[in-house]
């Protein structure tokens, strides 16, 4: 059975920093694409990052371009996202995701299938 848990949320003040870390367990973590998505109170949930099997490619939403680094450690079988320079606006729940195969094949939730329970980022002005 696959696991993924989130962990590495809390509550930050704008401009600060917070590395979101999900361990994946059950699966050959190495053998998929995985990725970051969030959803906003009162908002759909939505794509932020994505990352190819082997780490070499990488894919944003344009608004966490330059602030947030999504990563792997195969060995580890954990998926990473660094944020920087975080604004009220990156408030929500963090979800990680494993791809449905070992490369990136696009944002929606459709081609994700397997899901964490989530990590809350609040981030306060």
């Amino acid at each position: 059975q696959v696991q993924l848990v989130e962990s590495g949320g809390g509550l930050v003040q704008a401009g600060g920093s917070l590395r979101l870390s999900c361990a994946a367990s059950g699966r050959t973590f190495s053998s998929y694409a995985m990725g970051w998505f969030r959803q906003a109170p009162g908002k759909e949930r939505e794509f932020v990052a994505a990352i190819g099997w082997s780490g070499s490619n990488t894919y944003y939403v344009d608004s966490a371009k330059g602030r947030f680094t999504i990563s792997r450690d195969n060995a580890k079988n954990t998926l990473y996202l660094q944020m920087n320079s975080l604004k009220p606006d990156d408030t929500a729940v963090y979800y990680c995701a494993t791809g449905r195969g070992p490369f990136y094949k696009g944002r929606g939730e459709h081609l994700y299938d397997y899901w964490g329970q989530g990590t809350q980022v609040t981030v306060s002005s």
